[in-house]
């Protein structure tokens, strides 16, 4: 899917060979989720997780903030807001469910504050790199909120029920060093250095086998639900499937030749 320069008014999408880019640029204050923008993300998100010619996305905010959560200017701060909210978190359910669900690697830049919706958004990398000068912040309890964005779901799988609980409830910013420690991001990047490096690890997946990468994304979040019989099962079932990729002849081939594998994605 190409997109032109003024498809979206609250994010861009920047495509570069097989990597796709999506930009956050609210206009709303501190990258905050509108409405619009996340039906946009919504869009965007689909097409490129449907779209075979990119190998990898990268999903980053514009200027100095990732996502600060939702655009709360335009509530009223009573029981009137539950449809409002229910529709904006559908929307981002939705959007996220797609960078799950998307059989190709998802690298999230996060680079500056990710709070609320934001601080959802940021677990959802399968690589995930922080700016030194960036923090994470849980953010719904300050305004009397319960989580969404799947960050119920994933916060304690990523770092167990109780510090997951300490997490929510005492919603502490999180800095660089201790997201890395508690493993919700891959790793802390100079500022400086942080674009260079969100692109050299975009362009590393997405030269990668793009089938596999989506294959072995899929048992591993499908694991949850499974016991180890039934996984290993399914393990059978993507492997043996593997071997009709090109990719996997490709590799093949390489690793008796001693050379490195040029993969195609497919």
């Amino acid at each position: 899917m190409a997109y032109t320069g003024d498809e979206f008014e609250n994010l861009r999408v920047e495509r570069e060979e097989s990597v796709a880019r999506i930009v956050l640029d609210s206009t709303s204050d501190f990258n905050s989720l509108t409405p619009r923008m996340a039906h946009e993300l919504v869009r965007a998100t689909t097409d490129l997780a449907e779209d075979d010619s990119v190998r990898c996305l990268v999903l980053t905010g514009a200027g100095e903030v990732f996502c600060a959560g939702a655009d709360l200017g335009g509530f009223d701060g009573d029981a009137s807001d539950a449809p409002r909210l229910r529709r904006l978190a559908s929307s981002l359910h939705d959007a996220i469910l797609a960078l799950h669900q998307a059989e190709k690697p998802l690298v999230v830049g996060i680079n500056g504050v990710a709070a609320g919706a934001g601080f959802s958004l940021a677990l959802c990398g399968d690589a995930a790199l922080m700016s030194d000068d960036a923090r994470l912040e849980y953010a719904y309890g300050r305004v009397g909120l319960t989580g969404d964005g799947g960050s119920t779901f994933w916060l304690p799988r990523m770092v167990g029920l109780r510090r997951a609980r300490e997490i929510a409830l005492l919603d502490e910013p999180i800095d660089p060093d201790y997201a890395v420690g508690l493993g919700l991001v891959t790793e802390s990047v100079p500022a400086p250095e942080f674009d260079s490096r969100v692109d050299e690890m975009a362009k590393r997946l997405a030269s990668g086998p793009t089938k596999a990468f989506g294959a072995t994304k899929r048992l591993m979040i499908e694991s949850f639900d499974r016991g180890l019989a039934g996984q290993m099962a399914r393990e059978t079932d993507e492997i043996a499937g593997a071997t009709r990729t090109e990719d996997y002849e490709r590799g093949h081939e390489a690793f008796f030749s001693e050379d490195e594998p040029e993969f195609v994605g497919r």
